[in-house]
């Protein structure tokens, strides 16, 4: 159970780190604020030196600090809900550790949040600094979520947020083998906002996400948090069905009134084809399912703590 000791928490997943490590530890050293906070730092599995050069660096840090390591890497939003599990601050802020997401933008949105009184708060990019073809999976992915979420079309689904103690506290048990931190947010409060922040340049190193990744987290979405795709699959499976009965009506009538229409091979293999494909698509969308529910009830992991420090 989380208890209520800070202001504020900022939870920041690291992975393959190590080259921004100092200069993320520098920013967090300089930010102004009477406030008490602490930070929660989730190294998930880097395979780089990043656990050990932080936990040398936190030993000498003013920071407040927690420093949980996983034992492999099991993504972004798996890491984020581990941090969740140890802030215990009355609001939680997500930072990457690129410092792409400026500390100083996060205490603005924190302000904004509890004078507003928002459970939630994402941070909507004035500009991003990603490359294209991030920008397009990320857009891509925002509207997928948007359209099967309970989620406001307005608000920008992006790493950069600020969530209220109660639903970091309820998070924090969510126990589900595939983690999508916006998804699980839609699903415990509508008090959703967020405010223009600067999207600052990487600076130092490369970034960690690669088509692969922006796929999986399409399909956690997709078929995580919403049984749209198999009531679409019903509606298609229903549209081809009112679509089949008419090509056999079409059929009958043309061989009552042509008794010299001779059937061909292009209609054939065409309706063989469409209708095929119509099949795998649904047994595909439907086995996604299934795969997904297998995995969860055989005891797939969320997650597993190597070790965890504390600092100051």
């Amino acid at each position: 159970m989380i208890k209520k000791e800070y202001d504020f928490t900022i939870v920041i997943p690291l992975y393959k780190s190590e080259s921004s490590i100092p200069y993320l530890l520098n920013r967090l050293e300089s930010l102004s604020t009477s406030l008490l906070w602490n930070v929660v730092f989730v190294d998930d599995g880097s395979p780089d030196n990043t656990f050990n050069k932080i936990k040398f660096l936190l030993q000498s840090s003013p920071i407040n600090a927690i420093l949980v390591r996983h034992t492999r890497n099991y993504g972004e939003h798996n890491a984020v809900l581990t941090g969740y599990r140890y802030a215990t601050g009355d609001y939680v802020l997500n930072l990457d550790d690129d410092l792409q997401n400026p500390p100083e933008e996060a205490l603005r949105m924190l302000q904004y949040a509890r004078d507003n009184n928002y459970d939630v708060v994402y941070g909507n990019y004035r500009s991003k600094k990603h490359s294209v073809w991030r920008n397009t999976g990320s857009l891509f992915a925002n509207l997928t979520a948007k359209f099967l979420l309970d989620i406001n079309g307005t608000e920008y689904l992006s790493s950069f947020r600020c969530v209220s103690h109660l639903m970091a506290k309820n998070i924090a048990h969510y126990k589900g083998p595939y983690v999508y931190i916006d998804g699980i947010l839609s699903q415990l409060t509508t008090s959703i906002s967020s405010i223009d922040v600067h999207h600052d340049e990487r600076f130092i190193g490369e970034s960690n996400y690669n088509v692969r990744r922006l796929i999986r987290l399409w399909l956690v979405i997709l078929t995580g948090f919403s049984l749209m795709p198999l009531r679409i699959a019903i509606l298609i499976g229903i549209s081809t069905a009112l679509l089949g009965a008419s090509g056999l009506v079409y059929t009958l009538i043309v061989n009552i009134y042509d008794k010299h229409q001779v059937p061909g091979w292009t209609s054939i293999i065409s309706s063989i084809l469409f209708f095929g494909g119509i099949q795998c698509l649904l047994l595909g969308a439907l086995g996604e399912y299934i795969g997904r529910i297998y995995l969860a009830m055989s005891g797939k992991p969320q997650s597993l703590v190597r070790s965890i420090d504390s600092f100051n």
